[in-house]
């Protein structure tokens, strides 16, 4: 309507006050209801033309949209492993701090894994205690088996000193026999000295070794356990959490409830905005947008466009076993554009998820500048940036009524 008038302005109302007042007819008499048509055709053929023409360039060039949401991230309340719920910490619309406990689930097997696990760390202790005595038994048999020898040696080196002053006295036999002594009595020390290299490999390598595996079993049986007691990953408010002991819960089937992080859990709030696929030519980053939203009425958020989804969702395929249909993309789809505020605080007050409505303006500031601009393109752009203003007051005209339109016109819904 606002577009209408405009054009009315310079199309029928010149039109209306040349046939009135320079061809001197009037109003009742010449002109009449019907001949208002073949009196002002040609202002009211060129109203409409320009009117379509103006809305185009208005719509296209500074696109807006209905589809804006002040979104924010949410995080479901999964434990790791299915079960039993024995105690809840918290309740629903409750604020917690990162790590703060949210839930216990029923944990007897997992304790009575870390209590084996215990055991096992224990029971490598007890042999590492069995083998040093091991070890000091090792030490004395070596000491044996050197004594043993040493005695062979003596007696085999006294008989074969009396062998050759009187080769009579001793026997040839009994000489032969004293130096297979002498070589098994060698061969005994040699086997307590395995012995011992066997004991100290068994506490230098495999009992540290059987410890270490123990230890890391125990460490897993205590993360296991620690499992059970679910935590908050981010400071924020726990939502829809109706859990009471006794319900079973499972990270696939089942969650607790969902977790709001503090500021929506993004690094500044953002507004979403879906728009029209043919004015994704025009969209670029850094273009300027104002919004309204209804849970903060009356109040126009400046903005600036801060990233443009390149692709439509509605055409994302998946892998599957069946052949795809297009008939399936009935719904046309938009442009995803994210809008951060241009001051700090410009979202405050904006309750997360409200409905918004945005306008984006192209802006050829930087364009007009450049050297080498032809006239005619120069009043283009500039006619661009102009009538960007109209749906800028239209945007200021759907704030003002959006209270009424929301609470009378729609029943309060």
């Amino acid at each position: 309507m606002l577009e209408l008038i405009i054009c009315a302005l310079f199309t029928i109302l010149p039109d209306f006050l040349f046939r009135r007042y320079v061809q001197g007819k009037r109003v009742g008499h010449e002109i009449t209801l019907f001949s208002v048509w073949f009196e002002l055709r040609w202002g009211i053929v060129g109203c409409l033309l320009l009117t379509v023409g103006l809305i185009t360039a208005i719509f296209y060039f500074h696109p807006a949209t209905s589809f804006a949401n002040a979104v924010f991230r949410s995080v479901p309340i999964l434990p790791e492993g299915s079960g039993r719920v024995a105690e809840v910490f918290v309740r629903g619309s409750e604020r917690v701090e990162a790590g703060q406990p949210l839930f216990r689930l029923v944990d007897t097997t997992q304790r009575t894994a870390v209590e084996t696990a215990r055991r096992a760390v224990a029971e490598v202790d007890a042999a590492v205690a069995t083998a040093r005595a091991d070890l000091a038994q090792a030490d004395a048999r070596i000491l044996e088996a050197q004594g043993s020898l040493q005695q062979a040696r003596d007696e085999y080196n006294t008989k074969v000193e009396l062998n050759r002053g009187a080769p009579s006295v001793v026997a040839r036999r009994e000489i032969e026999r004293l130096a297979v002594l002498v070589q098994t009595r060698q061969a005994g020390v040699q086997a307590a000295q395995a012995a011992r290299q066997a004991v100290e490999a068994r506490l230098s390598e495999q009992l540290p070794a059987q410890r270490a595996s123990a230890e890391a079993a125990l460490a897993e049986a205590d993360a296991a356990l620690a499992k059970t007691v679910v935590r908050a990953g981010v400071s924020g408010r726990v939502e829809q959490f109706l859990l009471q002991e006794g319900d079973v819960v499972n990270p696939l089937m089942r969650p607790a409830g969902v977790l709001v992080p503090e500021q929506g859990g993004l690094r500044r709030p953002v507004l979403a905005a879906g728009f029209g696929q043919i004015e994704a030519q025009v969209m670029r980053p850094g273009m300027p947008a104002e919004a309204t939203c209804v849970s903060k009425p009356w109040v126009v958020i400046p903005l600036v466009v801060t990233d443009v989804q390149r692709f439509i969702a509605t055409g994302q395929v998946r892998g599957a076993d069946q052949l795809l249909d297009l008939q399936q993309f009935r719904q046309p789809g938009t442009v995803l554009v994210a809008l951060e505020p241009v001051y700090e605080g410009g979202l405050d007050g904006v309750l997360p998820g409200s409905s918004c409505i945005a306008n984006a303006y192209t802006w050829n500031h930087e364009r007009l500048n450049e050297p080498g601009m032809t006239t005619g393109r120069y009043i283009a752009l500039h006619a661009v940036d102009a009538v960007g203003l109209v749906h800028a007051i239209l945007l200021r005209i759907q704030a003002l009524l959006l209270p009424f339109k929301t609470l009378v016109f729609s029943g309060g819904h």
